[in-house]
Order: C-alpha cells, then sequence, then structure tokens
C-alpha cells in the first residue's frame, strides 16, 4: 500500500527575541544546586517530532508499504489531494487554535482518504483538558476536582478547592507549560500560575487539586475487545532534585531527562499488586472507550488520597520517540510487551487497517 506519514517537524527558532507568546518565563529549579532562578524557556515546539523520530516511523512502515512524507503545513491539504494514499499513518499535532490536532483527521475526513487514531471529535476533545474531565465525570470515572480560569478579570481568588493545587494550560501536551512552580501552595502562588498561563499562551488555566498518590500511564493498543493495556508504566519521583515537586513537568520531561544523562525515573511494568493493576487497566480501557479512542492512546492517572487512580490526560496522539535513552513511554510499554519499536508502529497501522475493513 501507499502509506502517507503525515507529522509536524520540530524547528528551532530562528531568534530569541522573546516577542511573541510562546516563551515562558518561570522559576525554574536547578538540579545542580537547587536554587530557583527565573529563566525564560521556549516550549513553543515541545509537541512535534525531530527527524530522528520521523524517519524512525517511516523506516518502520517501509518493512511493508511504500511511505510519502508529508508536512502537516499549510500545503498539506493540496499534496493529500495530489497524492491520495491508501491510508494515513497520522502524527501531526497541528499549531494553530484548541483543535489543532484535529484539523489534519479532518482534511482526510474531507478527501474520504482512511487514517490511524482517533477522530476529529475525540482529537479535539482529549487536548481540551476540562472537556475531557466532564465527559469522565458523567461516566463516574476518576478525576481530580478543577476549575477553569479564562481571563484574570474573572478570578477573585474566591476558591472551593483544597490546596495544594496544580495549574495547567487547558490546551497543551508534551508537559508544555507545566513546570515546577506550577504546583501551588497558597492564594497569591494561585494568582500567579494562572496569570503565567493565561499571558504566555493565550488561553485558559485549568486548575485542579493536586493528587498525593503514585502516578501511572498507560498505553493501550487496538479497537474493540482486541483493545490491550501494554505493561503499565510507573513514574517515580526519587531521582528528581530534592526541591522539585513530584510531577513529570517539562523540566523533568526535557531538560533534566536528557539522553546523555538519563533519569531512572521509569519503572516498568510497575511494581502494583493485581488488584491495583486490574483497577488501572479497567479505567484506563472504561476511558478509551468513553472518549472513543481509536488505533492507540496513552492515559496517564495518579492516585489520590484514597489510592484511588484517577485520570490526569488522555493522550490520543502519543509521542513515540524512538531512542530508549529518551524515556518515550508508549516505546517504553510496547518492549516491555515484547514489540519492537517497528512492531508497534505496524501493529497501529494494522489495528487503523482491520477497522476499515482493508485486511
Amino acid at each position: 500500500m501507499n502509506v502517507g506519514l503525515v507529522f509536524n517537524l520540530k524547528k528551532e527558532r530562528q531568534d530569541d527575541s522573546g516577542s511573541d507568546d510562546s516563551f515562558s518565563s518561570v522559576k525554574f529549579l536547578n538540579k545542580s544546586n537547587a536554587e530557583h532562578k527565573l529563566q525564560t524557556v521556549d516550549d513553543t515546539y515541545a509537541e512535534w517530532d525531530t527527524w530522528e523520530t520521523i524517519n524512525a516511523v517511516k523506516n518502520a512502515l517501509e518493512e511493508n508499504h511504500n511511505v510519502i512524507l508529508i508536512e502537516a503545513n499549510e500545503d498539506a491539504f493540496e499534496k493529500l489531494r495530489k497524492n491520495r494514499p491508501d491510508i494515513v499513518f497520522n502524527i501531526a499535532e497541528g499549531f494553530y487554535g484548541a483543535s489543532r490536532e484535529a484539523q489534519i483527521p479532518a482534511i482526510l475526513e474531507m478527501l474520504n482518504i482512511p487514517y490511524t487514531g482517533s477522530d476529529p471529535l475525540t482529537l479535539a476533545i482529549c487536548l481540551d483538558k476540562a472537556r475531557t474531565k466532564e465527559i469522565l465525570s458523567y461516566y463516574k470515572i476518576p478525576t481530580a476536582k478543577f476549575f477553569v480560569v479564562e481571563n484574570l478579570d474573572e478570578f477573585d481568588g474566591e476558591i472551593e478547592l483544597k490546596f495544594p493545587l496544580i495549574v495547567k494550560p487547558l490546551h497543551e501536551g508534551s508537559s508544555k507549560g507545566i513546570f515546577n512552580s506550577s504546583v501551588v501552595s497558597n492564594k497569591n502562588e494561585l494568582y500567579l500560575e494562572i496569570e503565567r498561563v493565561i499571558k504566555t499562551y493565550n488561553e485558559p488555566a485549568l486548575v485542579e487539586e493536586f493528587l498525593p498518590g503514585r502516578e501511572f500511564t498507560v498505553a493501550i493498543l487496538g479497537n474493540g475487545k482486541s483493545a490491550k493495556v501494554l505493561p503499565i508504566i510507573e513514574i517515580k519521583f526519587d531521582s528528581l532534585p530534592p526541591e522539585a515537586k513530584p510531577i513529570y513537568s517539562f523540566e523533568a520531561k526535557w531538560i533534566w531527562d536528557t539522553r546523555e544523562k538519563p533519569l531512572d525515573i521509569f519503572q516498568c511494568p510497575a511494581e502494583i499488586d493485581n488488584k491495583l493493576k486490574e483497577t488501572i487497566e479497567k479505567i484506563a480501557l472504561s476511558t478509551f472507550k468513553v472518549l472513543r479512542c481509536r488505533d492507540w492512546c496513552r492515559i496517564d492517572m495518579r492516585l489520590d488520597k484514597n489510592g484511588i487512580p484517577n485520570i490526569l490526560e488522555v493522550n490520543p496522539l502519543p509521542g513515540i520517540l524512538p531512542n530508549p535513552e529518551d524515556n518515550s513511554c508508549f516505546p517504553k510499554a510496547a518492549r516491555a510487551a515484547g514489540l519492537t519499536y517497528n512492531q508497534m508502529i505496524n501493529e497501529v497501522l494494522n489495528a487503523a487497517l482491520k477497522r476499515y475493513g482493508m485486511i
């Protein structure tokens, strides 16, 4: 088959003027001396992929198919219409707007081209953390209490949630906008973090009660009754700096955890008893079904004070860095399940092909 691989290429910033909204000024925790310093961090392209990842996916697909590379820019529609691949392997995150992950799938549906992964509605919902939590709450799937602040004028400081709280951008992934300072313990810290998120990312701030328990991430592969949970990963925070908050922040994911000096932050399979394992798997599969995810997904969850797994985020376009030293969770879970990187990619493609009745 002719398989289109649609992607967003991670770019280097051409200048450091800091004139656009994507520069985040944060109290940055230095790992070496645990000092807090105000630094400017550019996380604009945190969700996009490097050529290393794009070529790894391409090489995997080329084991069985012809591959056409198509960057998800303004020319993507014409390239897709001209080439009309039999199916598209979609890893495009998009760039503009709260529904950016839905743009390529919507184009593909307009052109009647099959594609891997979830549909535009699911992708748009899952990138809106509050809408996701509202749907999960309706179906009695545990998630932390929360509220959303759309602008600073509407925030009067009166809150019903209990500190500590965590503040996140409403429409981001890959730990974008989540720093050590995001966990707050008083109203002043809360206001400053809400202000940072709204002004930096030009989007609402999500405020949640901070869950104190262990954190897990769960990779799911397949559809319907054949959807399977890969070995559960626990995120261990012992290797973070002593003063670091126990969260998988932007600092932890992209700055402290490097290929040269990887953090010993993941345990896969997680060391948990059968009861907790079954509960996590049940909640993950229910979430996958309720949100109508397709083919693959990674779901993050954390235990509350009663030891109950709560959904943090749903990632229907999971990160898939190919190098094991990069600590990318979905490939890590796949390897623990006995799958090579190439097998993992082709299982995702085959799940979509089966769903469309193409094999």
